[in-house]
């Protein structure tokens, strides 16, 4: 069976975002979170990518 990324409902900060990333890449969400910082501060695109997840990832 494929493995669906969804928006996580435990591990969550704002929406889930990182978490369900995390959980479907099975890292921890904590290196998700730095590396989405880094990237709105580098270029701003993580904001951009981020916001969009939010409408396009469905939660679990």
């Amino acid at each position: 069976m494929a493995k669906k990324l969804y928006r996580s409902k435990t591990n969550r900060k704002i929406w889930g975002i990182s978490g369900g990333l995390a959980e479907y890449f099975d890292i921890d969400p904590t290196l998700v979170r730095v590396l989405t910082v880094v990237s709105i501060f580098i270029s701003g695109l993580g904001l951009i990518a981020y916001i969009v997840m939010r409408f396009v990832v469905p939660e679990r």
